[in-house]
């Protein structure tokens, strides 16, 4: 019986700590840690279909232009959403693409191929960021057709904008 108490006194004790570390993690500040910095140049897209296809599966995370949900501003979800997306952007981002990277065409078809991009995670959340074979089969045709030009030139993100609408 005493035992039994106790327990109950220990969970009771935890989850109280718990519920009082959550609130606490509230008052983080975070509106600035959830501002997008701005779109520097994007690559030379081979079409508007690539494009919209590449917005619709990778940009919230390979790009500046993250539409944040509701959900990233309630800690810790937001901590662990800063730290995939800031990851994301460190190894490809769409707004400030560079000549010269390691990730290629060929990386991110298998990438998609085998389930792993977009995150199953996110899909969870944004199904309709799952692609179907098809669309996989274009956004990979587009992308290295996209890569292939993005080595010789690229354009201003607001010309590349223009030319998705």
């Amino acid at each position: 019986m005493v035992r039994k108490l106790f327990r109950n006194k220990i969970f009771v004790f935890l989850m109280t700590a718990a519920a009082a570390a959550f609130v606490f993690l509230q008052f983080i500040p975070q509106d600035e840690a959830l501002a997008n910095p701005p779109v520097v140049r994007e690559p030379n897209w081979d079409s508007a279909e690539t494009r919209a296809l590449a917005k619709r599966a990778c940009f919230d995370c390979h790009s500046n232009e993250t539409d944040w949900p509701w959900y990233a501003r309630v800690q810790p979800m937001s901590m662990m959403m800063q730290q995939d997306i800031a990851a994301a952007r460190s190894l490809m981002n769409f707004s400030e693409w560079k000549d010269v990277t390691f990730i290629t065409a060929d990386l991110i078809e298998k990438k998609l191929r085998a389930g792993e991009m977009p995150l199953p995670e996110y899909v969870l959340m944004h199904p309709d960021a799952k692609l179907t074979d098809a669309e996989i089969d274009a956004l990979v045709a587009g992308l290295k057709e996209t890569f292939a030009a993005s080595s010789n030139q690229v354009v201003d993100s607001s010309e590349a904008t223009q030319d998705a609408n």
